[in-house]
């Protein structure tokens, strides 16, 4: 019983920090709530986030100012077609005093990874942050360093009709907790924007929590209590994208897990030690968008993978 209780006062505690965290990013940061709380989601899931929109939409902006409120170190990748895979995991170096090859880290060493504009480095180079992403570490000729704990990446990528991108590749694309569209502000948005920039004021965010209490919400995550009805509601909307006839490709096992850590996290922000039907549903769509591979023929009818995952949610029986 005792326990209990101390789970509840601590998932209270998840909501209150997460709800504070919030609303220090948007002092800085006009409008992108959903944005900032995936964020969140993702590194509390322990996973990765996947930003695409339009030049100018304050991506860059809103990853460096949601590392600071945390209290975390950021490093920023700016990814281009010349980018090597040393330049940024690291790699070794001749010491000319000591008369040894020592290793000189890359920008990976951080807990926050900006990888701005990821695809517009060809594959080679994206492939560098596999290994990083899933594993936490790197291996260089043979050795393997550990990264920072907590880990996140958080990529940009511009829509890939622009000129001079890569498309990601599937592994690495399935890395990535949920990939989000960071859309256009709205009208009243880009007022509020634009009023900022005429009046300026040195504003900026504090820092409300630490790396040490981030560790411990992501083990506190992993107590949520998820039924056995659930485990299976989860299963069953991820099979059900390896057989619908328009999907080309469905969603692995990666996407199973995704579901779980994600719904976990989202349960703890609402301040409940057990997850429910309506946590799932909310990350779905963030959670298997990027996984889902469209046939051709059912592009051209204008169906979007969106449209296939919402379809799925309504056929799936909600566990009662």
């Amino acid at each position: 019983m005792e326990e209990k209780e101390s789970l509840e006062m601590d998932v209270a505690h998840v909501g209150d920090l997460c709800n504070k965290i919030i609303r220090e990013v948007q002092k800085v940061i006009v409008g992108k709530k959903d944005i900032i709380r995936y964020l969140l989601i993702g590194l509390f899931a322990g996973g990765h986030v996947l930003l695409e929109g339009v030049p100018g939409v304050a991506k860059t902006f809103m990853a460096n100012n949601f590392s600071k409120t945390l209290g975390l170190t950021f490093k920023r990748i700016q990814f281009t077609p010349d980018l090597l895979p040393a330049d940024i995991i690291g790699t070794h170096i001749f010491d000319q005093k000591e008369g040894t090859f020592r290793y000189r880290k890359g920008p990976i060493f951080a807990n926050v990874i900006l990888a701005d504009e990821i695809n517009r480095a060809p594959p080679k180079t994206q492939s560098a942050l596999l290994e990083a992403m899933q594993e936490k570490q790197v291996t260089v000729e043979g050795e393997t360093f550990k990264l920072p704990r907590p880990f996140l990446v958080i990529a940009t990528q511009n829509p890939i009709e622009f000129e001079g991108t890569y498309p990601l590749p599937e592994a690495q694309v399935d890395r990535f907790h949920f990939k989000l569209e960071v859309d256009y502000p709205t009208m009243e948005e880009e007022i509020e924007i634009i009023r900022r920039k005429s009046y300026p004021k040195d504003i900026e965010v504090k820092t409300i929590t630490s790396p040490q209490e981030i560790l411990e919400v992501q083990k506190l995550i992993r107590t949520i209590y998820v039924s056995d009805e659930l485990l299976r509601y989860i299963s069953e909307i991820v099979n059900r994208t390896r057989k619908i006839p328009e999907l080309l490709l469905g969603a692995g096992p990666r996407a199973s897990i995704v579901l779980l850590g994600a719904s976990r996290v989202v349960a703890a922000m609402d301040k409940r030690d057990y997850v429910i039907p309506d946590d799932i549903k909310e990350v779905a769509v963030a959670s298997l968008n990027h996984r889902l591979v469209l046939k051709p023929e059912a592009e051209l009818e204008g169906l979007t993978v969106v449209d296939v995952i919402k379809k799925i949610l309504d056929e799936v029986e909600v566990p009662s």
